[in-house]
């Protein structure tokens, strides 16, 4: 039965990553009726990034229930729910995880009665392999993008190849909040947000970590922290090659130099300066008037992603801010974003009405006479038959989505002897991506 006829809504997310679980969990809550309870059940993709328990903590969000699936196996069980389908399901993965239960999902509700609404788009600042993205993730109900900003060339680039684009659905980032900013703290506090991939070399990450300790010898009065996204071990959306602990390791810092970790909301509770190549938390220091600057050391350039500030105001040197440089951001540019400084987020109206067009499309298509019509990707073997069937196969999926004879899942719960293998099997797949491959990278590199 509809959301709009039971006042609550039962939402499932599939996420595959850290990043990903809370970019889809908060989403889903704030998809959810004002006035209306929610039942959220996370599942998350097994793979390299799956995030540890630790991550899960941190990222702060509650679920009613949350396990550990395959891809087939999620497709089996959406496949078994079609008598008490849900809600909504929201799909938090990367391009090609998207374009594969896309085809997955239409396999498996095949002349189902009804279906969720589904729901997917894209975790932050979108500076990257645009078309190829939005094109994966074409064919859910509702593509969220984060911005008015997004939203236009999201439309442009769907209407470019003649794909539809009504699904294209203005909203904005749902993880910003916190309280504004309301002038310095005692001591002042510099906050570099560190990314896992952002820059890639082992010089150029080195060179960004010199200058922040640096930043701190010539600031002794202030506290300079380097916020990191997760420890040794741990994985996270992008593969982190060269993490900063290791940097660290052996040098001498300064008494007011330390590295730490937590929810960036808290973080951002005491910071007087965010500095950042091009993390997301530069937008939810901008949404809460935090002083926040997008470094040009390196240069401003797409494989960076800090080309998506220009005209942002936030752009600056580190010479500049150890001369006491604050930017200032350009408050149309942050509206236009979907950052609501000042309470007026893309589009006008507040943070919190940034929701209510997504709840309405939802509602109305919940309440679609005769159900959903079956999910219709852009992709299909006949307009990319040498592309589709690839990302379809990592996925053990065949072309036509359904899995293929031998596809790894889990009809039933393994038992512990089995349980260890897969376990350790996990481990070594996960050493081998993150540990040796770099490794054969680089050494090909010499």
């Amino acid at each position: 039965m509809p959301a709009s006829a039971t006042k609550s809504l039962r939402v499932a997310v599939l996420a595959d990553s850290d990043t990903r679980w809370k970019w889809g969990a908060l989403t889903a809550q704030r998809l959810a009726p004002k006035d209306a309870g929610i039942r959220l059940d996370g599942y998350l993709l097994r793979g390299r990034a799956t995030p540890t328990a630790r991550q899960l903590k941190e990222v702060g969000v509650q679920a009613d229930s949350l396990r550990e699936v395959t891809g087939v196996e999620f497709l089996r069980g959406m496949a078994g729910a079609v008598e008490d389908p849900y809600d909504v399901l929201v799909l938090a993965l990367v391009g090609g995880g998207v374009q594969a239960m896309l085809h997955g999902l239409r396999a498996a509700w095949a002349g189902a009665g009804e279906r969720p609404v589904v729901v997917t788009g894209y975790v932050g600042v979108v500076y990257e392999k645009l078309t190829d993205g939005l094109l994966l993730r074409h064919g859910a109900d509702v593509v969220l993008a984060n911005s008015r900003h997004d939203a236009d060339r999201f439309r442009a680039v769907y209407e470019g190849v003649g794909a539809d684009a009504s699904a294209v659905t203005e909203v904005a980032l749902p993880f910003l909040g916190g309280a504004p900013y309301t002038g310095e703290h005692d001591p002042y506090t510099v906050v570099f947000a560190a990314q896992p991939s952002v820059p890639d070399s082992r010089k150029d990450r080195a060179y960004l970590l010199n200058r922040l300790i640096g930043h701190a010898r010539r600031h002794p009065e202030r506290e300079v922290l380097l916020k990191l996204r997760s420890k040794p071990g741990e994985h996270t959306t992008h593969i982190e090659e060269l993490p900063y602990q290791k940097l660290a390791q052996g040098a001498d810092l300064p008494a007011n130099f330390r590295l730490v970790y937590g929810h960036m909301g808290e973080v951002l509770d005491r910071t007087d300066l965010l500095v950042t190549v091009s993390s997301t938390a530069a937008l939810e220091a901008l949404h809460r008037r935090i002083p926040t600057a997008v470094l040009t050391d390196l240069g401003v350039r797409e494989v960076l992603g800090n080309h998506h500030f220009t005209g942002s105001g936030c752009l600056a040197s580190w010479d500049q801010l150890d001369a006491g440089h604050r930017p200032v951001a350009d408050e149309e540019w942050v509206a236009r974003q979907g950052v609501a400084a000042g309470g007026t987020p893309s589009g006008g109206g507040t943070y919190e009405t940034a929701f209510d067009t997504a709840r309405e499309r939802i509602a109305k298509l919940l309440d679609r006479p005769g159900g959903l019509p079956p999910l219709n990707p852009y992709y299909t073997p006949v307009t990319a038959p040498g592309y589709l069937p690839g990302i379809l196969a990592r996925h053990h999926l065949g072309p036509d989505g359904v899995p293929l004879p031998g596809a790894p899942a889990a009809d039933k719960e393994p038992g512990p002897v089995r349980q260890i293998v897969r376990r350790a099997a996990r481990g070594a797949y996960r050493h081998g991506v993150q540990r040796v491959a770099p490794v054969i990278r680089r050494m090909g590199e010499l």
